[in-house]
């Protein structure tokens, strides 16, 4: 499937590649004029990618956390997964957050995290006076004991 991306005329940047032939997601490159540090026990940044995207209607982009980053630095995205609307044509910024007790040093060109482009359904949402019964019904969290 083809999807245009635009390298927002930002020298450096990067297009999402493919690290294998199997891979799900995309990686997205840090587009950054100087390393930046994200500081420990909660430390958030908004790391630009220099890229846009024009999605198909009825697919998004889903901007998912680096297994790597996340088990070795604690570093992961922080509204994972992000979502990239296909009428969305702003550059791509990913929000990354510093789990770990270290600081974490982003570096211009790192891979930062995955981009997963995926089908979407809009619903119709319909107002009624009562839903159909079921066996959980509204049990909530925990409902099973574990």
């Amino acid at each position: 499937m083809e999807t245009k991306v635009n390298i927002l005329l930002k020298t450096g940047a990067q297009p999402p590649s493919y690290m294998t032939t199997g891979s799900a997601g995309a990686d997205l490159y840090a587009y950054l004029d100087a390393p930046l540090t994200l500081p420990p026990y909660g430390g958030v940044a908004s790391i630009p990618t220099g890229v846009s995207l024009e999605l198909p209607t009825g697919l998004e982009a889903q901007i998912r956390p680096r297994s790597g980053l996340a088990r070795k630095h604690g570093v992961t995205v922080l509204n994972a997964p992000g979502t990239i609307d296909s009428d969305y044509r702003g550059e791509i910024i990913v929000l990354l957050i510093n789990h770990s007790a270290s600081p974490y040093t982003i570096e211009a060109g790192e891979r930062i995290a995955q981009l997963v482009i995926a089908p979407v359904l809009q619903a119709t949402f319909t107002v009624v006076e009562t839903l159909e019964p079921t066996e959980r019904n509204q049990q909530g969290f925990g409902h099973t004991g574990k």
